[in-house]
């Protein structure tokens, strides 16, 4: 039964969403997770921020709400007492507060479950994260402190074992030497300490930065910066082949809509597609500008015929560029 590991453990889902982008997203996260995963023994838990750290309103409108209860998702609701506004990423590190203290799966709203989770082999004792990452962090200034002494200035505060998360068959100040994930999922055994902990790394990294990283952007890699250190502290690491089916044949973190059609599988973009046909979800999908002109008007399959899959640009950056010249980029 999905929602269950071996010996019957049950663990729970959750993503992030409010007012705007994200609640459209949750949708189609929802809804292609139930059709995906139908025997579902955990809970499906959508994180709904609170507070005074929002200038609008956030809370998630009644139409998508009765969309996401629907899908048999439950809405909880969490306090912003660090973050907000001013770095919204960390939603994913407040959220956990108002989780259950068990077993946890955390993916980005703009996530869709092609395959059943049963097909992923979870060891929340050993928790990781997600690989399909670039480079982006950190940027190393010429002649000065470099990929090591940065890294490992954070783990030594920290008290980590900087040495024991090196990938050795990578070259030295190379990045991919250095444990570093994409923040798009990620899981552990206790939601509860597993968000005590990033917050704590996140918040100290953010407000006692250190000057290894005086010269180094935290806005938006933040959570993707304190989250290797959180999997480390807890024995966990890189991905095994177990994982294989998350960013693969059980889900796609397409990031956004455009770059949905343009170079993901033609399950992910059927299922998106799928779900969002029917009635009730068309109504209330159609409100979103990108789902109206790429879902409903077709200009995503029309752009999906511009790009070959098997030959894309290695960069995202470039993707990009080459939709807003099809004057499609729309988030």
């Amino acid at each position: 039964m999905t929602g269950t590991v071996a010996g019957g453990q049950t663990y729970n889902v959750f993503c992030v969403a409010q007012a705007g982008r994200l609640e459209y997203e949750a949708i189609l996260f929802t809804h292609s997770f139930r059709k995906a995963n139908p025997d579902f023994a955990g809970r499906l838990l959508v994180a709904e921020p609170t507070g005074a750290r929002w200038s609008q309103p956030v809370r998630i409108s009644d139409p998508v709400r009765a969309l996401l209860a629907d899908a048999g998702a439950e809405i909880v609701p969490f306090e912003n007492k660090h973050f907000g506004e001013i770095y919204p990423h960390g939603n994913k590190i407040e959220a956990m507060a108002a989780l259950p203290a068990e077993p946890f799966v955390f993916f980005d709203t703009d996530t869709l479950f092609t395959g059943p989770l049963s097909a992923v082999g979870f060891d929340f004792a050993r928790p990781s994260a997600s690989m399909r990452r670039e480079g982006t962090w950190p940027e190393p200034p010429l002649y000065k402190v470099g990929y090591t002494e940065i890294w490992k200035s954070l783990y030594d505060h920290f008290g980590l074992d900087f040495e024991s998360s090196l990938d050795l068959s990578k070259p030295d100040e190379y990045w991919q030497r250095y444990l570093y994930f994409n923040a798009g999922w990620f899981f552990g055994a206790d939601a509860q300490a597993f968000g005590k902990r990033f917050l704590h790394y996140a918040h100290w990294i953010r407000w006692n930065t250190p000057e290894e990283l005086a010269c180094q952007s935290l806005d938006p890699w933040l959570d993707q910066i304190a989250l290797p250190l959180v999997i480390h502290s807890f024995g966990g690491g890189r991905p095994g082949p177990e994982l294989a089916g998350l960013d693969g044949a059980v889900t796609t973190h397409y990031r956004a809509l455009p770059l949905l059609y343009a170079r993901e599988s033609d399950a992910a973009v059927a299922v998106a597609e799928a779900v969002a046909a029917p009635n009730a979800v068309k109504k209330v999908l159609k409100n979103y500008e990108p789902a109206k002109k790429l879902i409903y008007q077709n200009k995503g399959q029309k752009l999906r015929r511009k790009f070959d899959r098997n030959d894309l640009p290695r960069r995202e950056q470039v993707l990009r560029n080459a939709i807003r010249r099809e004057g499609l980029w729309l988030r």
